[in-house]
């Protein structure tokens, strides 16, 4: 049976090109679009989608608004259609925490390759996301204070690294991970696959939630106990010793 998808977005050209995409996969079916999320909650009723997609900032009714009612009364599945601005990048973020199971940066039109490209990511991201496991939101959306467990010996702080890579559901799940971490820990590496324009605000998200310094790596930093490095959107990350240390290269 094909995923049903409901496509919110407030540009016409948007919604179209979404329905083109989406419907040219045999297992997944656009059954409606709605231009906000005034006429999307009506729909939702009446079509009982399998998938929303969703945009960040629309008329009558923010995104984040709308879905942060969706997760308490009605959660469902729901991908983030965000532009590549900063502002995008950091209300994503949000969304994700409020329960939005992915996300994909609107593509320019202009570009065929581009486009092609992001129709396959965007299906790929539309059959995970009916598959996720959902949770509904009840309480306001805040970094759990707990109190940090005990640091590690300091021997283990410069021998050692953690690594650690995540993709769809990687945001909120290195979260959770560094929120949890003491600062006294050896250096983390980390690479959450996503475009670059919102790895910035990611790292400076995590370094707000948690004991750790957390910074978007640059390339040839010395890495330090306590600190996390998160690689940019634009590559990949390595590291090499460097006399008794290690560092970043991209």
């Amino acid at each position: 049976m094909a995923i049903k998808v409901l496509i919110v977005d407030d540009s016409a050209l948007m919604r179209a090109l979404l329905t083109e995409i989406i419907s040219g996969a045999p297992d997944l079916e656009v059954v409606g679009s709605a231009p906000d999320p005034i006429v999307a909650r009506e729909m939702i009723k009446t079509l009982n989608p399998d998938v929303l997609t969703l945009d960040v900032e629309m008329p009558k009714m923010d995104g984040l608004e709308f879905l942060g009612r969706l997760m308490k009364l009605r959660p469902m599945p729901v991908v983030m259609i965000s532009s590549y601005t900063a502002r995008g990048s950091e209300v994503t973020l949000q969304a994700l925490e409020l329960g939005a199971v992915d996300f994909v940066a609107k593509p320019s039109a202009e570009n065929a390759a581009l486009l092609q490209e992001y129709a396959s990511e965007i299906c790929d991201k539309i059959r995970a996301a009916k598959g996720a496991r959902l949770r509904r939101l009840s309480t306001p959306v805040a970094a759990q204070v707990e109190p940090p467990p005990a640091g590690v010996p300091s021997r283990v702080l410069t021998d050692k690294l953690v690594a650690i890579g995540a993709s769809t559901g990687g945001t909120e799940a290195i979260k959770e991970v560094l929120s949890r971490f003491p600062a006294q820990m050896p250096g983390i590496v980390m690479v959450q696959h996503m475009p670059e324009s919102f790895t910035p605000s990611f790292a400076k998200r995590l370094d707000t939630l948690s004991a750790l310094r957390v910074i978007e790596a640059q390339g040839g930093e010395r890495i330090q106990p306590g600190h996390a490095y998160l690689a940019p959107g634009h590559s990949h990350m390595t590291v090499k010793r460097s006399g008794a240390g290690w560092v970043t290269e991209l």
